[in-house]
């Protein structure tokens, strides 16, 4: 992702170590998680609601050509990250 090697992190963890000091460095490290989580769910949120929203252009538009109805046709790639989600979702409730 960001191409760095060992040695890069280990040189980020001791000025982090040093500039952070040893107490504040796991608090440091759960805001910094949480903060990722958070980013990472509101870009979900952003993407499903792109993809509902291009669902609805999509829909009248191909009935109103009168061509194919491209929209109700799953994508391969949509299916499977559909069945993800409702895999995690499942996990995520504890139901199984």
């Amino acid at each position: 992702m960001f191409d760095i090697g060992m040695q890069e992190l280990i040189l980020i963890f001791i000025v982090a170590l040093l500039v952070f000091g040893p107490k504040r460095l796991p608090e440091l490290g759960r805001t910094i998680g949480k903060g990722m989580a958070e980013l990472k769910n509101a870009m979900y949120g952003i993407k499903e609601q792109m993809d509902s929203e291009l669902h609805d252009i999509k829909e009248p538009l191909s009935s109103a050509l009168g061509g194919p109805d491209v929209a109700d046709k799953p994508d391969q790639e949509t299916t499977t990250t559909n069945e993800a989600d409702t895999a995690k979702d499942s996990k995520d409730k504890g139901v199984e």
